[in-house]
Order: structure tokens, then sequence, then C-alpha cells
């Protein structure tokens, strides 16, 4: 079957693999191989069974009936994650037809779905597995005070439902000058920094009052609640099911994301943290991570005045936990690795710099136990590269997904 979009045969992209392909064996061999979390390995072997990591060392015994990949002068590494993005949202070739991330119509849309407006074709995705970007947790754009849930997808598919490698990615909040932007445009609340924390408390005292009537109806059901897809959201929320995600740039912006969660005693993770550095000691000592960036870009706005690619590393010195964003499509997904090198120059440790586009965005999003580092049991995402993958010149030759090679 023939790829539409490249031209080129890709059997298991276009859904023509069958089931009983699925225990086939790969192995790549000889290559330099960047567990993350348990070191580097020089000529070393990689197992996959199915969908999964069998086995990873120097002496692993290959059977001889699976497909063997030579990785010999070659780096092989975690599928790369981006825990922030707006990738198939936000359409690549379009205009305001692939526009779906913000529905900026009303400041508290909780109930919205990210899944929702996916295009699983879009050319950003496609160019991120191409270019060894595996994961990507995408969510709605930060028009809204409250912008609805977002979704941990894999980067190729055909059908978004089959791509998704969790839905408990969090609830997307947003601080600071884009929601007054909006709503002073539309004449209505909120205008201020003031009315943006407003309207966060008012709707997540409106779901304490709503879980209390549910747990009513959980003991008598003629006192249940009718069923409101606003709060269910955000009882999740409460519950600490999933976190706030909060779009904050600012120190006071953050600070304020952060008493609110304090307040409700909910999980929150700060995206975005452009001046994160001012207040590394409060998000440590909350044990808050930061998912920092688009840090190659320019200083657009006035929050971003103090944008710095030494922030990650002052965040990690202070004890942050931290990964790497590019906003996408601000920054195309694909030059996760670029920005990883232009952290490590800033002073971010290169340990630290893999961590923050591997395990520690696979970390923060809750899936840490799948897929982040290369490890016997998690999935085989995996990407082998020419060279060093922080240096611009080298290329991701084969990316992999869930065992499955993109041709």
């Amino acid at each position: 079957m023939m790829d539409k979009t490249t031209g080129k045969n890709c059997k298991w992209r276009c859904g023509s693999v069958g089931a009983s392909l699925l225990n086939q064996m790969l192995a790549i061999k000889n290559a330099k191989v960047y567990t993350v979390t348990k070191g580097i390995i020089d000529g070393g072997t990689v197992l996959i069974e199915g969908q999964k990591i069998r086995a990873v060392g120097q002496d692993v015994k290959v059977p001889e009936s699976a497909q063997v990949i030579d990785g010999t002068g070659k780096v092989l590494t975690p599928g790369l994650i981006d825990a922030h993005s707006h990738a198939g949202l936000d359409e690549e070739g379009f205009g305001s037809e692939g526009w779906d991330y913000n529905e900026a119509t009303d400041p508290a849309t909780p109930w919205l779905r990210a899944i929702d407006g996916i295009n699983p074709s879009e050319m950003g995705l496609r160019d991120a597995a191409a270019n060894g970007i595996t994961t990507v947790c995408v969510v709605p754009g930060s028009a809204n005070v409250i912008g609805g849930e977002g979704v941990i997808i894999h980067t190729f598919g055909n059908v978004v439902d089959e791509m998704v490698v969790s839905r408990d990615a969090g609830l997307k909040v947003a601080f600071g000058e884009n929601p007054k932007r909006v709503y002073q445009e539309q004449k209505k609340m909120p205008t201020t920094r003031m009315g943006t924390a407003a309207i966060l408390r008012e709707n997540l005292v409106k779901a304490t009052n709503y879980m209390a009537k549910m747990e009513k109806g959980r003991r008598d059901p003629d006192k249940a609640p009718e069923r409101d897809l606003r709060m269910e959201t955000l009882v999740r929320v409460l519950r600490r099911e999933i976190p706030l995600r909060a779009h904050a740039h600012r120190a006071d912006d953050i600070m304020t994301a952060l008493r609110i969660a304090d307040e409700f005693k909910v999980r929150i993770v700060i995206e975005h943290a452009t001046e994160g550095h001012k207040i590394a000691d409060q998000l440590a000592r909350r044990q808050v991570p930061a998912v920092v960036g688009p840090s190659l870009s320019s200083r657009s706005k006035v929050e971003l005045q103090q944008l710095d690619f030494g922030t990650p590393a002052t965040l990690v010195k202070a004890g942050v936990k931290v990964a790497l964003t590019l906003d996408h499509p601000v920054i195309p997904l694909k030059y996760l690795p670029v920005v990883a090198a232009l952290a490590i120059r800033a002073g971010l440790p290169e340990e630290e710099a893999w961590k923050a586009i591997t395990i520690n965005p696979a970390e923060i999003l809750g899936i840490g136990q799948r897929v982040g580092s290369i490890e016997a049991g998690k999935t085989a995402d995996l990407v082998l590269w020419s060279g060093d993958p922080l240096d611009v010149r080298s290329k991701a030759e084969k990316t992999i997904i869930e065992g499955r090679v993109l041709e």
C-alpha cells in the first residue's frame, strides 16, 4: 500500500499489518545505546518482542528468527517526548481551517477534549515521527482560563484513538496575558490577572460542591445531581486523578498558579516557566515540575522579556524536575534535540538534557513506567541516529514506535 503523503511503501503505517506480526522479534545490534536511566552501553544490543523491549545489554542472545538491524557506528536512544504541544490541533500548511486549538468563546471550558480536534495525518505530527519524536502531550491553547483536557499520543497513526498513550494528561489552565487579551476584545471577564484567578477559583468551588452532591448521590441515588460535564472534569482534578497543566510565563503568574493549587490541594505542572528561574525554590519546595520553553523563539510579547536558555539549568540545580518543550507549532517538534543542545550550552548538564527530552517528560505525564528510557519491559519506542543526536548534522535514520519501524 502506498502512503499518499510521502509516496513511500508503508505497510504498518497504513494499517495493513496483521495481528500475526505483533510477536515478531527485532534486534538492533552493535549500537551505542543511550538508556537514559542506566547509562550508555557501547556496542549494545536491544531485543524487541512485539511492542515491548525484551532485553538490553552487550551480551543479549538474539534468536535466529529475529529481524536484525545493524547499529554499528550509530546511536540508539529512547523515542523523544514533548510534554506540551498543540500538534494535530493547529495544523501546519492550513490557514484558519486548521486552527482547532482555542475555543475562544467562553473563558471556562473544562469539558473540551483535545482528542476531539486532532488530525492524525497533520504534517507536524508526521515530521515529528520522522525526526525521532515519538510521544507528545497535546493540549488546548491558552485563550481560556480553563481550556480543556489534554491527551498523550504517539506521533504516528491513522486513527487518533489508536495513537493514544494516555487520556490522563491533565486539564489545561492559563494565566497571564492570553486570557486577558482574548476577553478584553470581547469586553467580558477576565480582563485582569485578578479576573483570571477568580474564574479558576470559582469553578473549582463549584466542582467541590458538585463533588459533595455526587457523594450524597452515591449513598442515596435520589439525591444524585444531574450530570454536568463541566464539573466532572474538574472533579477529576480535585480528586488528584489528573493535574492542572498551567500555562504561566511570569514569576507572579506562576506563584498565582501555585497559590491556587495549594488552596485546593490539587496537582499542578507549570508549563513554559519563562521566569521559573526567579522562583526555582518555590517550585522545588512543592515538588512541582516545570515544562520549559519554547526558548528557541523571539521575545514576541511582554511575558518573554526574561527568555533565556539558562532557565532549565537553574531549575535543575534547585531540584526541580524539568522537561523541555517547543510548544509546537511555535517551534516545530522536530527541533527538540536542538533545544536540548542549546540548553547544554547554557549550563544544563548533558545527562540532565537527555532526561529533559525523555524520562522527565514521561514521568511528568505519568507514563514513565512505559516510555522514556531503554529498559526491558518498556514499550519499544526507539530512535536509531546516524551520530550524536544533539549534533545538528545527525539524523534519525529509523524511528520505531511500539516495536514497528517507520519506513
